[in-house]
């Protein structure tokens, strides 16, 4: 699958509302490693804290109700737990998302306080 602009457009669109417009920080350290200035995009400013929520909401924001309707199920230890359960969470749609039992406590909170049903299966 190729991604055009204009899809990267409508992306932007449709979570306009949700991600916020996080800032860049040039990085002098980076930018002499690699002879080009470089800068880092602050996406820790994000509501789950990743730049995860991005994909994850526009995934989701695109299911047909159909789908939604049948909820949604992931797997992971961490930040895109939290982006997926996040975004369940404001689409309204049951989410069920599946964790290491080593998972940290933290992370396992934030994915449950977004509406999850939290699952903790295996070591990794």
């Amino acid at each position: 699958m190729t991604i055009t602009y204009d899809d990267i457009v409508k992306a932007q669109k449709t979570q306009s509302d949700v991600i916020r417009k996080t800032n860049l920080e040039f990085s002098e350290t980076f930018s002499k490693i690699c002879g080009a200035n470089v800068y880092l995009k602050n996406e820790y400013e994000q509501k789950t804290g990743s730049f995860k929520i991005r994909g994850a909401y526009y995934k989701i924001k695109s299911l047909t109700e159909e789908e939604k309707s049948k909820g949604v199920v992931a797997a992971s230890a961490g930040n895109h737990s939290q982006g997926v359960a996040f975004a369940s969470m404001i689409e309204n749609i049951p989410c069920t998302i599946v964790m290491p039992k080593t998972a940290s406590p933290a992370k396992v909170a934030a994915t449950k306080g977004y509406g999850a049903n939290v699952v903790l299966e295996g070591l990794t």
